[in-house]
């Protein structure tokens, strides 16, 4: 009797062994294991192990008859290891059925079983979500797996930045540096100019130095006087990755902001984590011009900088209700501002994630035109679960 289970098994933990004892009970068992470029493509992130280590590492476990490496892609690359193996059973926990599965199964004759996740005796229980949930929480324990540079996630009053929007209204832009802990796609509205920037002075890592001189020479560096272009970057670029944590800066007709404040409480800080996703959508596609059609006015700016007011206060106070509200007037303020940053498929993103009852607001990160969606939700842990390309952040400590 064939057994086949299949999964990522990237961090490899007891509950994985412990599932596939289960498993086993059943018959041989045989394993599939997520490559690579499905975990780069599907999650949005990179392996921690490499193919070929977890599967020897699979293979080892004394439960496992055999191991592959699933040659499909996204949630179902299975398929051409189950045709192939003709496996009289497919078994799965519990967290990771679905009807997609069931129905497959049904259709090629294979039994359908569904484990509880229960731990082994003496053991607590494991997950890769309870794990990433450590990584949180302790940051400066695992910051060796956060090599590289950072980027920024814009909060509210994006566009403040640039001195033909504030001189209409002063007020503050809101940001968090990001650990790279997925891959950063370009053309996304995560900053990837600055940072290629930065990596041309400091490849791997950003130097240790006050971070808000960091940010101020990044961003001169970045704005050479000789740049052909004539664009000025905005300074929340710079200013989003350099300072780590939670960041608000004032602008006010200026280029640089004249005051900036920077938060590193960490309930705050692992509550916005909580909250916070991305939704990879489609790179901003070239040609693409998000100023075109601008109306820029005194009463759309003021809109703009009242909601990052009201955002700021929300997440000081850690009331999700508000900074959801006030999350989603910044983002419309900003769209009422620069229409052209709803491009042709973002509306339709919008419309499927939307309606979520675990979503409570969304926007584009930076200059918007595509990339992704950045959600305000209930539990980012539960969500990320429910929806696997769902990617969740972790803010840069220091």
């Amino acid at each position: 009797m064939k057994v086949f289970v299949s999964g990522c098994y990237d961090l490899l933990h007891s509950g994985h062994v412990e599932f596939f004892r289960q498993a086993s009970q059943y018959g041989d068992l045989y394993v599939g294991i997520g490559s690579d470029e499905t975990i780069l493509h599907y999650k949005h992130h990179k392996t921690l192990y490499p193919e070929q280590e977890r599967l020897f590492m699979v293979k080892s476990i004394r439960y496992v008859k055999d191991a592959f490496i699933n040659q499909g892609s996204g949630i179902m690359d299975f398929i051409p290891t189950v045709e192939a193996l003709k496996p009289d059973r497919f078994v799965v926990n519990a967290d990771g059925s679905s009807e997609e599965k069931r129905q497959f199964c049904k259709e090629h004759g294979i039994e359908y079983i569904v484990l509880d996740r229960i731990p082994a005796d003496g053991l607590e229980a494991r997950s890769s979500t309870s794990i990433k949930e450590t990584l949180i929480n302790k940051p400066t324990e695992t910051s060796h797996h956060f090599e590289g540079i950072p980027t920024r996630l814009d909060l509210a009053g994006t566009w403040i930045d640039q001195p033909y929007v504030s001189a209409y209204a002063p007020g503050w832009a809101i940001t968090i540096s990001l650990q790279p802990t997925f891959e950063i796609r370009e053309r996304c509205g995560l900053s990837t100019s600055t940072r290629k920037q930065i990596q041309r002075i400091w490849p791997v890592h950003l130097p240790d130095m006050d971070p808000e001189m960091l940010a101020k020479l990044v961003f001169c560096f970045e704005n050479d006087p000789e740049r052909t272009d004539g664009i000025i970057s905005g300074a929340q670029d710079a200013i989003g990755i350099c300072i780590p944590g939670l960041c608000r800066h004032y602008y006010d007709s200026h280029y640089w902001p004249k005051n900036i404040e920077q938060c590193q409480e960490e309930p705050i800080l692992h509550w916005l984590e909580n909250h916070l996703c991305l939704i990879p959508m489609f790179p901003r596609r070239p040609g693409c011009s998000v100023v075109e059609g601008k109306d820029i006015n005194g009463p759309h700016v003021k809109a703009l900088a009242k909601a990052a007011e009201d955002c700021w206060d929300a997440i000081m106070h850690t009331d999700l209700d508000r900074f959801a509200q006030a999350y989603q007037a910044s983002f419309n303020a900003q769209i009422t501002l620069f229409p052209a940053m709803i491009q042709p498929g973002v509306q339709e993103y919008i419309d499927q994630y939307a309606v979520l009852p675990d979503v409570l607001a969304w926007k584009m990160p930076g200059a918007g035109g595509g990339g992704y969606l950045a959600l305000v939700v209930k539990d980012t842990p539960t969500f990320c679960q429910q929806h696997e390309e769902a990617i969740p952040l972790i803010i840069r400590r220091q």
